[in-house]
């Protein structure tokens, strides 16, 4: 630490203390979280190449998918290499500048993805419900400005906070009994009044949380309400079919999302959040390649074509 003119200390470093009490499962942890890690790399990134290149999957929900998948890449790659660095090292510090900038950058991308979770159920609404205009309401434009709109919403309601923050002292502990700079134990760095900034950062989250939820609850209603109302139960079932997905992801990451930033303060253990946010930041990441993508029939025909080019390919070198 430094020291200011006041004597008060400045934090230039930050102690994070991650697993600490799981001494025994520590190498276990590592070797676990880094190969779900690479999975989740790899499966993100296939998900991405494959929309990329087939043009069968140049649609909106494609579209805002693929974007999905690089949330998620952006979101366990801020947070899981230092997680695996403090599983495996005694060095459990990172320097102030670096702890502010991770959990800027994580809370940007995850109010972004919960604002794009909410665009998804936008689509399969407009899609079951308004099947004849789809293609002329979620045009290309439409979907790009969708996807620009939850980043600026999620850039300027951080950065607000963020800039707020910044301008006022930090003096410690510098002490976090986490693996990632997450908000509250930055807030309890600050030495003066914090009760506005904590007032704040929970209207950002609930704004973030409850809005992305209630469009999403309201699509779904309007979704049931017009698949029922479908004559074939064939329809129905494909109706549903292509909604299950994600409402699925949706309800893995809004669930841990609300347990974890919207909750009365000391209502769960600092242990139950750390399982919670490694469900939002290495789980819930891997799982939706799977979920999502892999058993989509027109995504796995997309992956074959592009093996059996690859296979051909091969071949013609050969």
């Amino acid at each position: 630490m430094a020291f200011n003119t006041s004597s008060k200390p400045i934090i230039t470093e930050v102690v994070l203390l991650g697993f600490s009490n799981l001494l025994q499962l520590q190498k276990p942890l590592f070797f676990l979280f880094l190969f779900m890690y690479i999975l989740t790399l790899l499966g993100n990134a296939l998900v991405i190449l494959l929309i990329q290149m087939d043009h069968h999957l140049h649609t909106p929900m494609y579209f805002f998918l693929k974007n999905l998948s690089w949330l998620e890449i952006i979101i366990t790659t801020t947070v899981t290499p230092k997680m695996l660095t403090l599983l495996i090292s005694t060095d459990n510090t990172i320097s102030f500048f670096a702890c502010a900038l991770q959990g800027y950058i994580y809370f940007v991308a995850g109010s972004t993805e919960v604002l794009l979770l909410a665009a998804m159920s936008v689509d399969r609404y407009v899609a079951i419900c308004s099947p004849l205009r789809y293609t002329a309401i979620m045009s290309a434009r439409v979907c790009l400005l969708m996807v620009l709109s939850c980043w600026l919403c999620s850039f300027f309601s951080i950065s607000a906070s963020m800039v707020l923050k910044a301008g006022l002292p930090f003096c410690g502990p510098n002490i976090i009994d986490h693996f990632f700079c997450d908000s509250g134990p930055l807030l309890e760095m600050i030495c003066s009044d914090i009760h506005f900034l904590q007032a704040l950062d929970l209207a950002v989250s609930c704004f973030m949380l409850l809005s992305s939820v209630s469009v999403t609850t309201v699509s779904y209603i309007c979704i049931i309400i017009t698949v029922m109302r479908m004559p074939s139960a064939k329809g129905r079932k494909k109706a549903f079919g292509t909604c299950t997905s994600h409402i699925t992801v949706a309800s893995l990451y809004y669930g841990s999302s609300i347990f974890i930033y919207i909750k009365p303060s000391g209502s769960s253990s600092i242990e139950f959040n750390k399982i919670a946010t490694v469900f939002n930041t290495v789980v819930t990441p891997l799982l939706n390649p799977v979920i999502y993508s892999f058993r989509n029939k027109t995504v796995k025909e997309a992956l074959k074509d592009a093996l059996r080019r690859m296979q051909a390919a091969l071949h013609s070198e050969v």
